[in-house]
């Protein structure tokens, strides 16, 4: 079946934002009189919050009180990235190419929708896309595939006409699961981390739309 739709992760594809991130959780961790550290943040990253603070802060919390956690570590982290939101190579120059041959386009990440919004704002490409599907929208988190799976359904496409563009071996998991083609990118994992993908890249700018349709 011909690709009709990409669906894009936003934090390691369109944006680098590990650093913020990070930060944001350092700054959350210090307002509890807790540390994370390197290795915490990069083992937990890309993960949803609700998943991430139990194993940061303490099994024992309340599901509202991991919420206003959720909510105070995005609010930091915008804080920190508002205004200073630079994409990825390549990765404007993909989604207004991929728009303009007609493909259909999507985010689909474990992200806040604040942040998403934010992001693609300030990249000036948020008409671009058809649906976005953000974390506060699925139960279940990457290697699960529901989130390419609703972001497939708002798009009125079947799986097998989607390619999904991921920077995280949990994420090209998910979309294997899913049923679509799967674009590794190298932003924080080694391609040999990304082996299942049907193509491993290391920019966006080494895709035209064209090569996403005949991968």
């Amino acid at each position: 079946m011909p690709i009709s739709g990409v669906i894009f992760d936003l934090d390691g594809v369109l944006i680098d934002s590990a650093s913020p991130h990070h930060e944001s959780w350092r700054l959350l961790a210090n307002e509890l009189g807790a540390r994370v550290t390197e290795e915490q943040f990069l083992s937990t990253f890309g993960r949803q919050n609700r998943d991430i603070i139990p194993l940061l802060f303490g099994e024992d919390l309340s599901e509202q009180r991991i919420c206003e956690l959720s909510e105070r570590k995005e609010a930091l982290y915008r804080d920190l990235v508002r205004g200073r939101i630079q994409p990825l190579e390549g990765a404007v120059e993909l989604v207004r190419g991929c728009r303009r041959e007609g493909l259909k386009l999507a985010i689909g990440s474990s992200g806040h929708p604040a942040n998403i919004d934010l992001a693609l704002r300030e990249l000036g490409i948020s008409d671009c896309f058809d649906a976005i599907v953000h974390g506060d929208e699925v139960t279940r988190g990457k290697p699960d595939p529901q989130v390419f799976l609703v972001a497939a359904r708002r798009l009125g496409l079947a799986p097998a006409a989607c390619a999904v563009i991921e920077d995280a071996p949990s994420g090209v998991q998910a979309a294997l699961t899913a049923g679509m083609t799967a674009i590794g990118l190298t932003t924080y994992h080694p391609a040999e981390r990304l082996a299942d993908a049907h193509r491993v890249i290391d920019s966006l700018a080494d895709l035209t739309p064209a090569a996403v349709g005949s991968i």
